[in-house]
């Protein structure tokens, strides 16, 4: 397959191939005039790594995600402690993301939204607000 057929059959933009290439997540092989041509085993490596920056491991938890795939000795273990390590990560965003939420809503209902000029968003932004704002 050519680096179209492969982003057309993993989902993947073919700039993000070429920066897992360059970056030595995945080594298509190359023609006697430069062109990649990708495997089977080099789409199955893309669409893995796909799935796993759409979950929202990093660049180097891939690369050791897709090491531990390849290792058939591997531990599951050991896969377990990334996810669960990215896991607690996610559910920090979660609280930062709903406390947020909280703070932006607060404001939003303090705003009268009218032709007033004062304004409890721009004054909590200002860090002039009288009023503690969870």
């Amino acid at each position: 397959m050519n680096i179209g057929d492969v982003a057309s059959a993993s989902g993947l933009p073919a700039k993000t191939i070429r920066y897992y290439e360059d970056i030595g997540l995945v080594r298509p092989a190359r023609s006697e005039n430069g062109y990649r041509h990708f495997r089977e085993t080099d789409f199955h490596k893309l669409a893995f790594l796909g799935r796993a920056r759409s979950l929202g491991f990093t660049i180097e938890e891939c690369r050791t995600l897709m090491s531990l795939y390849e290792d058939r000795d591997r531990a599951s273990a050991d896969v377990k402690k990334i996810a669960e390590e990215h896991l607690e990560r996610v559910e920090q965003k979660i609280g930062e993301l709903q406390s947020l939420r909280s703070t932006l809503k607060h404001l939003v209902t303090s705003c009268h939204g009218d032709a007033r000029p004062d304004c409890p968003i721009l004054d909590d932004l200002a860090g002039e607000s009288d009023e503690k704002v969870d």
